[in-house]
């Protein structure tokens, strides 16, 4: 319970009743010591309590305010409603961004950053936090621009269409400038090496580059021994010290990992997905714009990073081309074309054998690319055919699978170096993804394994193929607006295309067809069934007796137009007519597991 005096003074009515109580002990006689230690105050306290009750009376008993009556150094109201709606209108905004800005307003004097943290856990705006105590790292920075960029690379870069992209970021160590920020659809070592030499025309050759042990930096990890990537020769033709962190030391290069943050926080966190990868690009450079040139850095004492960056003069980076010869000198590219990277003669095409993992892969050159192969050719010798359009995987004198190549002529020189041999002729004609535009009328050629549903992918197009051929390898034959299914040799059927003819070549294994179209098999559709105890089988929801002698055996039914008929071993065993024309949709018995 609470009472109030005539100046508005409120306190708990305890606390006067129990002063009051003190000065009547008093002015009864009382030693003051004694009534000091029953009431648990100091005796100045006690002489104050009686002073203050002869002077006002009960009044003089109540608690009152302490506050100044003026407040000389009290923040303006408008600079608090100011902080408020810089950080309503920036949630991102710490106390020291939005201290800076509102001194850039020249609204009145500058609130320091503890004032602002005060007025926004006042406004509750921000939750007042324990203090952490972070761990301390060993901080270092280079003295001058252009002497240590840091590269990385980072995801998150969404499209509409539902691909994750990455992108190639660096930044330089002293000013923080970002020099690279380019989006990658494929982050191969040709796009990054592609990447470091556009920043290079742009701003110069710096001395070092800093990077992780990513493939695409360095080869120090290659199988079976090191081998120097193309990003490391571009480094070494430009003389560029390029350094690398220590395995699983992401603090090595803080800074660019610190800027993913950002990044993640001001763009891609708000954006969405893009539209398409232009989108993306434009997005990413409009916003690193303002981030090097308008936005303060807490690490430059608020400066922005473009305050402080000085660029090298811009000499050409080094172009590595072919050894000049007679009749061809060598050029370099002039500055305003496009970049051209490792322009190397064109090499001969290799061959070699390797095994296939247990995974299925076949490693080619396992940084640069490999081939998936079904799982039921792990473990089997395979021979690889390659050059600078296609790879061609050949299994016993087959030819398992044809792919578009990603290899240039350092990496064939390479796998020659490996003990590849000169290659003969290929076994199949070139990966049509690397033949860019088809005559009219060209046959394309993909080979599918056909899933337990009787469905193969074509792209994004499944197209069902029929139950027969699930778990077989077929050759889809797309031929103008029809697609054949080739298995064994023969045609097993015939169906729509399900892709225009320009969307065929960038299928994944698509190869120019050659020969003619396989005729198709002669005879009766052929399904296997476990005879069960009863004797009785089922084929196209029709059941067969095939009697109970037969118990655990596997049969083969053929079937007719017309009629089934059973054998076993090649001996008749049944004739049944055929009552109705539902499909066959299970060829293979069931075979079950014995139940330990």
């Amino acid at each position: 319970m609470e009472n109030e005096d005539e100046s508005g003074q409120r306190g708990p009515a305890w606390l006067v009743e129990q002063r009051y109580r003190a000065v009547l002990e008093v002015l009864d006689g009382s030693p003051v010591s004694e009534v000091a230690v029953r009431y648990g105050v100091s005796r100045q306290t006690v002489y104050t309590w009686k002073t203050k009750h002869e002077a006002e009376g009960l009044g003089g008993l109540r608690e009152k305010s302490r506050r100044p009556r003026t407040s000389p150094t009290r923040l303006p109201a408008e600079v608090e409603a100011l902080v408020c709606e810089m950080r309503r209108a920036n949630p991102r905004w710490g106390a020291r961004r939005i201290a800076f800005e509102v001194a850039r307003t020249g609204t009145g004097a500058a609130p320091s950053r503890a004032t602002v943290h005060r007025v926004l856990v006042r406004n509750g705006l921000i939750r007042r936090q324990e203090q952490k105590h972070r761990r301390k790292c060993k901080r270092w920075q280079r003295e001058t621009p252009m002497h240590l960029w840091q590269m990385d690379l980072v995801g998150g870069i969404f499209l509409a269409d539902g691909r994750e992209c990455k992108m190639l970021t660096g930044i330089d160590d002293h000013p923080r400038f970002v020099v690279i920020a380019t989006v990658l659809a494929v982050p191969s070592g040709r796009a990054v090496a592609d990447g470091f030499v556009r920043a290079m025309r742009t701003y110069g050759v710096p001395a070092e580059v800093l990077t992780d042990n990513g493939k695409q930096f360095t080869g120090r990890f290659t199988k079976p021994r090191p081998a120097e990537v193309l990003f490391e020769r571009v480094c070494r033709e430009n003389g560029v010290t390029a350094k690398l962190i220590k395995p699983y030391s992401p603090t090595t290069t803080g800074k660019i990992e610190r800027w993913h943050q950002t990044l993640r926080r001001e763009l891609l966190d708000v954006s969405g997905p893009f539209a398409d990868l232009p989108a993306a690009q434009a997005a990413v450079d409009a916003w690193v714009h303002t981030y090097n040139t308008a936005r303060p850095h807490q690490a430059l004492d608020m400066a922005t990073p473009a305050s402080r960056f000085r660029p090298n003069p811009p000499p050409e980076p080094t172009v590595v081309t072919a050894p000049p010869t007679a009749a061809e000198p060598s050029t370099v590219a002039e500055p305003a074309g496009p970049v051209t990277m490792l322009v190397l003669a064109s090499a001969p095409a290799v061959e070699f054998e390797t095994a296939v993992a247990a995974t299925g892969i076949v490693g080619v050159l396992p940084r640069v690319q490999r081939v998936r192969l079904s799982e039921d050719y792990a473990g089997r010798r395979a021979r690889v055919w390659a050059d600078e359009h296609t790879i061609h995987i050949v299994i016993d004198g087959e030819l398992v699978r044809s792919v578009a190549s990603r290899l240039d002529a350092s990496n064939l020189h390479e796998l020659s170096m490996r003990g590849a041999v000169r290659a003969g002729p290929p076994p199949a004609t070139a990966a049509a993804s690397r033949l860019g535009r088809l005559e009219p009328g060209s046959v394309i050629e993909i080979d599918r394994k056909v899933d337990l549903s009787g469905v193969v992918s074509l792209g994004k197009a499944k197209v069902t193929v029929g139950y027969e051929l699930a778990g077989q390898r077929v050759t889809l034959r797309l031929d103008g607006h029809l697609m054949h299914v080739v298995h064994d040799g023969v045609l097993a059927k015939t169906l729509p295309a399900p892709l225009e003819a320009d969307q065929r070549t960038g299928l994944r294994g698509a190869r120019v067809g050659t020969g003619e179209l396989p005729a198709p098999a002669a005879g009766a559709v052929r399904v296997e069934r476990k005879v069960p105890a009863d004797g009785v089988i089922m084929v196209a929801r029709q059941r067969l007796r095939v009697g109970r002698t037969y118990a655990g055996e596997i049969v083969t039914v053929h079937v007719e137009d017309t009629y089934f008929r059973i054998t076993l071993n090649g001996a008749d065993l049944a004739l049944h007519p055929r009552k109705n024309q539902h499909p066959v949709t299970r060829f293979r018995p069931k075979i079950h597991s014995p139940k330990l």
